[in-house]
């Protein structure tokens, strides 16, 4: 899919869901476009003006900055 449908799609159906629906399901679709190779930045250009995705595109780039498998702290296994 096309990122330019996916921007076709979340505004035809945002008209349908209320302002506390729409931040689960911005997480989704930026979910969705992550999922199918597109960059944080093909997403901020395509959906540029919209606030939900934009918050859940920050929402899950804060998110795997902070994963706890990518903060492994190297440790010698020979100190326990």
């Amino acid at each position: 899919m096309s990122i330019t449908v996916a921007n076709d799609l979340w505004n035809e159906l945002r008209r349908f869901l209320s302002t506390p629906d729409r931040a689960e399901a911005a997480d989704a679709v930026v979910a969705v476009l992550i999922d199918n190779d597109y960059d944080a930045e093909e997403i901020r250009a395509a959906f540029k003006g919209d606030k939900d995705i934009k918050q859940a595109l920050e929402s899950y780039l804060d998110d795997a900055d902070s994963d706890p498998e990518d903060d492994s702290e190297d440790f010698d296994e020979d100190e326990y």
